[in-house]
């Protein structure tokens, strides 16, 4: 038998038993250390970690009670929650064995042993705790990954009107587990969004799951949102949880529900009426405890009078409903965003620090955006990479005014003059990026004039 990487202790008042114990595991363990004082074993494991601690549950002598054990077994779980424990005890005393498993130990073994009895029970301690180890560590890089991916949305940033108001509805309903639909054009923030209601939510601790509904085919949506049993179809070569059962207790963020084809807006409709999803495969219900939160970029109402979505479907998804400002609507924020934005780039590529000058800015909060964060995000990036100097500049940002996807202005049908001249000053400030001198020059006009202008037209 190949020999087992651990290190073990074992405790036990019988000097006889400690020194047959380490003669025979140390030929099948890496290291075994024994101790006949269980007053020791505090400054044992505060010097030394052990995969498995072997100890007797009794030391005074004529004991038999087990209540030595149980309380050596209390402190070292005190002081290693992680501790595995066999407790050593006699043919009498297996009650209180069993009564140990369920206060923390986790195997129990009957003395005097047989040492192929020996060699299976640490052998199946240490698989035991081994899987223990393995998991807490995948819940704790979980919970780090969580955070992680939550402080990457944690920045809301926006001091406008509009944005106020959907936070201070956020608020509200986050403390409830009322679903969620978030309305919006595409690169408004939706996830943004949705995290913070579940961050700030009774679920905060659990997890949050984001489900890209455009993203999966009509194939897919049962494996993929409600899981499958092996053998269910040709790849399925193990049981495999859904999205839905990877949530229970948290938050699902369904994003893009509204592409989603009449078939499955059923049953998608069954499993949120019911609370319970059946893996493909299964006939076995599990039910399920989700906070919902659902998006869109698509007329769900002129869908639903189109027959294109099911009215059912939307009354379920939509107990509250947030509409997010595109970004044209809230240009105000657009310094902030952008800075962020800037800050966040130099740190990533390792550059000096940038910044925006007036004629720059003036440029981002004049463009149409229709993008909106997302586009906003992407050309800060790349100005931030293409830029030579420390100072961006409105030729940093690649905003072309053929690719302005502002609507075509065009002449007033009464060929008004002022709305006429309205309409060229803004072309042609935003032509040249909020430079007013330039403007000014193909117009025609002193800096001061074109200045009067803008303020009488609101420009």
């Amino acid at each position: 038998m190949e020999k087992m990487s651990a290190k073990l202790l074992i405790v036990d008042d019988d000097q006889d038993v400690l020194l047959a114990a380490r003669l025979f595991l140390r030929q099948h363990v890496d290291i075994v250390h024994t101790e006949r004082n269980p007053e020791n074993i505090p400054d044992l494991l505060r010097n030394e970690t052990y995969d498995l601690i072997l100890l007797d549950m009794n030391f005074s002598r004529n004991a038999t009670s087990g209540q030595e054990g149980f309380h050596w077994m209390n402190k070292i779980l005190e002081i290693d929650p992680a501790a595995a424990v066999i407790l050593i005890t006699g043919y009498g005393d297996i009650e209180l064995a069993v009564q140990g498993i369920k206060e923390g130990a986790t195997n129990f073994l009957l003395k005097p042993w047989e040492n192929k009895k020996l060699l299976a029970t640490i052998s199946a301690t240490l698989e035991v705790r081994k899987s223990k180890v393995e998991l807490e560590g995948l819940k704790g890089r979980q919970k780090v990954l969580i955070a992680d991916q939550d402080q990457a949305y944690s920045h809301i940033i926006g001091k406008s009107a509009a944005m106020m108001k959907v936070l201070a509805t956020v608020e509200k309903v986050a403390r409830t587990d009322a679903n969620i639909l978030i309305l919006g054009e595409n690169g408004t923030g939706k996830e943004v969004i949705a995290r913070a209601a579940h961050r700030a939510s009774r679920r905060a601790g659990e997890v949050f799951i984001s489900v890209d509904l455009g993203a999966i085919t009509e194939s897919l949506f049962e494996s993929e949102l409600f899981g499958y049993k092996k053998g269910a179809f040709t790849d399925a070569k193990e049981d495999r949880a859904g999205r839905f059962e990877a949530a229970h207790k948290g938050t699902i963020f369904l994003d893009e529900i509204g592409n989603l084809s009449h078939s499955l807006q059923s049953k998608l409709l069954s499993v949120l009426q019911n609370r319970k999803v059946v893996r493909l495969g299964s006939n076995k219900e599990i039910p399920i405890d989700v906070r919902l939160v659902c998006a869109t970029n698509m007329p769900l109402y002129q869908m639903v009078n189109e027959g294109k979505f099911r009215q059912d479907l939307l009354y379920r998804i939509n107990t509250v409903e947030i509409k997010l400002p595109p970004l044209r609507e809230r240009t105000e924020d657009i310094e902030a965003l952008a800075e962020h934005f800037i800050d966040q780039y130099c740190h990533k590529y390792k550059l000096p620090k940038k910044r925006l000058n007036a004629s720059t800015l003036k440029r981002l909060q004049i463009h149409h955006w229709p993008g909106n964060i997302r586009e906003l995000q992407h050309s800060v990036e790349r100005a931030v990479i293409m830029s030579e100097g420390n100072v961006l500049e409105p030729h940093d940002f690649f905003l072309s005014d053929n690719e302005d996807s502002r609507p075509a202005e065009v002449l007033p049908n009464n060929m008004n003059l002022e709305e006429t001249e309205k309409m060229l000053i803004r072309k042609v400030v935003d032509k040249y990026g909020g430079n007013i001198s330039r403007a000014a020059n193909e117009l025609g006009l002193t800096r001061a004039s074109l200045y009067r202008r803008m303020e009488k037209y609101g420009i």
